[in-house]
């Protein structure tokens, strides 16, 4: 009667016992189906076809594990009734020269079936042969390597050996423990695992006395099966080397963590096309601006590869230097596709950058041929804002247009990459309608009288994805806005001349005494005070002085001079110089910003005196300058 067959690589269905295509003919707990070691005389009667299926099996693994254990499922117990897989431990990668004495770690030991059940045997001594149960038991974990030993010598031979000499036997006794029996002769084969360069490791393979003894030829089969075990073992290691580097570089071209701006909460996801892709070209990311403004930032690189990576790089940190110059979006566009075009002419890529004001309750759009941003208004309803897409980066010679649109207190903005919306099975413009349905349904859910959680939300809205939607990879950026309360600011405009720094101070006294905040005056006058007359010294046009009150009380003086202050050691007879001293001793924070129109500095103190502490970019003297 013919029994049911399983070769890797193939499907078979039942042929007589007599066909080699039972080579491999194993029950799904990798028992022979047959007692009388068919598979095996099948070896001895067609080892080619032996070895072509193995080594499609053993070539089927991708990783280290899938790997090796292809070599010990395709070896017991068809060729072997037991096998142990030793590696290197570490494994070089590639040109690497290891350092230190050679060490080999047991990784994999695979025994058939049969022996697992055995039971009722003693122990017999060294030289007889052992049990089933025992054949692979009790051996040793890690093996050092020592350069004079029997075991380093058989290691640098070029194919395999029997365990019959007595060095061979030594090497094998090194292996499997001095208190493991073994079988002696040809019923052991010690087999080097060699990859590009170098010894990677060995392969033991036991056979007990109910079946024949291993051959001369069977050096040979254990051979290919070894060497092909070690060229993937080696490609393995190269690739989760590769694999490794893709995710540290992944990870340092995306933000670690998102800031906290005043006036608006943000969340953020990414995730690879999948785990064989995990280098793209997307990129989220949060800058803050002057005046308690953010700006917002997703883009996509065409590709998944280092190259569109490495371009991802440079396009976010370009976007971070425009942004700090303060440009309009528009404008930040225009110069990323002039860089985009001075990497090259074929350095694609979508972006969308948005500046939102928690002040005026606007946000600015441009967009570089990206999808679409939904907002998610207060009362449940989401919408696709359409804004005009223009061409992507790279492209050159094209116009940006900004738009201005409402951002209420309570909406929430979603920014996202077209993995998200598109793939094989769905149109861009279908997924954004999915997309807009899906955050309706959330709102509905959480109630009208309450935003949903954001990072719920990501969470949310990535649920949406089916199984065949994750072609590319995909950029989540979700902006809750907040916003600031006209009551919490306060606004004034001063000529640039010599009364200015009074009427400055007075201003800010009586925004304190309407905030109940008049514990801060001496401090906050005196700050205002310094920055002010810094201001008039140089500026042209009047001055701006605005106080934000949120968790922390903020000021901001602008002027249209573009030279930035700098902290400076003054001396003991210098009349001047003290002023940014100052403000760096009493401020929580501060800083100084360009502005295409001049420069704006600000500093930060703490609502309340008590919780007042040492201003966090101080060293132990308080003598560094601003963060």
């Amino acid at each position: 009667m013919g029994s049911s067959v399983v070769v890797p690589g193939e499907v078979i269905g039942r042929q007589p016992p007599e066909d080699s295509a039972g080579l491999f003919a194993t029950t799904p707990d990798n028992s022979a189906t047959s007692t009388d070691h068919t598979g095996a005389e099948l070896v001895l009667s067609n080892p080619l076809r032996f070895v072509g299926a193995a080594t499609r099996r053993i070539s089927h693994g991708i990783d280290l594990d899938e790997i090796v254990l292809g070599l010990c499922r395709a070896t017991v117990p068809t060729f072997s009734d037991a096998v142990l897989v030793y590696l290197r431990d570490p494994l070089p990668v590639g040109d690497e020269q290891p350092v230190g004495p050679v060490v080999l770690r047991l990784r994999r030991t695979e025994r058939s079936a049969e022996a697992d059940h055995a039971n009722g045997r003693s122990t017999p001594s060294r030289g007889v042969d052992p049990p089933r149960h025992l054949l692979g038991e009790g051996c040793s974990e890690l093996v050092e390597v020592r350069p004079t030993a029997p075991l380093a010598d058989v290691l640098r031979n070029v194919g395999p050996v029997f365990g019959a000499s007595p060095q061979e036997q030594s090497a094998l006794e090194a292996m499997l423990g001095r208190e493991t029996p073994f079988p002696c002769g040809r019923r052991a084969i010690l087999a080097p695992l060699r990859g590009r360069r170098r010894v990677i490791g060995a392969a033991v393979f036991l056979r007990t006395l109910d079946r024949h003894a291993f051959e001369e030829d069977d050096l040979l089969v254990a051979a290919q099966l070894v060497n092909q075990a070690a060229l993937g073992i080696d490609k393995a290691v190269l690739y989760g080397r590769e694999a490794y580097i893709a995710d540290e570089l992944q990870r340092t071209m995306l933000p670690d963590s998102l800031p906290q701006p005043t006036g608006v909460r943000l969340a953020s996801r990414y995730l690879p096309a999948a785990e064989t892709a995990r280098v793209g070209g997307d990129w989220y990311d949060a800058i803050p601006l002057p005046g308690s403004r953010v700006a917002l930032v997703v883009g996509d690189v065409m590709g998944h590869s280092m190259t569109s990576a490495a371009i991802m790089g440079q396009l976010r940190t370009t976007a971070q230097t425009l942004a700090q110059l303060d440009l309009p979006p528009a404008e930040v566009l225009h110069h990323l596709d002039e860089q985009a075009q001075r990497l090259g002419s074929d350095r694609m890529a979508t972006c969308l950058y948005a500046v939102y004001d928690p002040v005026s309750h606007r946000i600015t759009i441009a967009n570089a041929g990206h999808p679409p941003p939904v907002l998610l208004h207060p009362n449940g309803r989401a919408e696709v804002l359409r804004i005009r897409a223009g061409a992507p980066i790279g492209v050159g010679g094209v116009d940006f247009e900004a738009v201005e649109l409402d951002a209420p207190a309570g909406a929430t903005l979603l920014l996202y990459t077209d993995g998200l919306v598109e793939s094989r099975l769905r149109a861009v413009w279908t997924g954004i309608e999915q997309l807009r349905e899906r955050l309706a349904t959330i709102a509905q859910l959480t109630g009208l009288d309450q935003p949903p959680p954001l990072e719920a939300l990501c969470d949310d809205v990535l649920d949406m994805l089916g199984p065949g939607d994750r072609d590319d990879d995909i950029a989540l950026l979700a902006a809750r806005f907040d916003g600031i309360a006209p009551s919490d600011v306060a606004y004034w405009f001063l000529d640039p001349e010599e009364t200015a720094p009074g009427r400055a101070r007075r201003f800010a006294r009586r925004a304190l005494t309407r905030w109940g905040l008049e514990e801060l005056s001496d401090s906050l006058e005196l700050l205002v005070s310094e920055l002010v007359t810094n201001a008039v010294r140089y500026a042209e046009r009047p001055v701006t002085l605005r106080l934000l009150r949120t968790d922390v009380l903020r000021c901001e003086v602008g002027d249209d001079s573009p030279q930035l202050p700098r902290q400076r050691q003054a001396w003991n007879r210098d009349e001047a110089g003290r002023g940014l001293y100052v403000v760096n001793r009493l401020a929580r924070r501060w800083g100084a910003t360009r502005l295409s129109s001049g420069k704006v500095v600000w500093f930060e103190l703490p609502l309340s005196i008590e919780t007042a502490a040492t201003p966090d970019h101080l060293d132990a003297e308080g003598a560094t300058g601003p963060s």
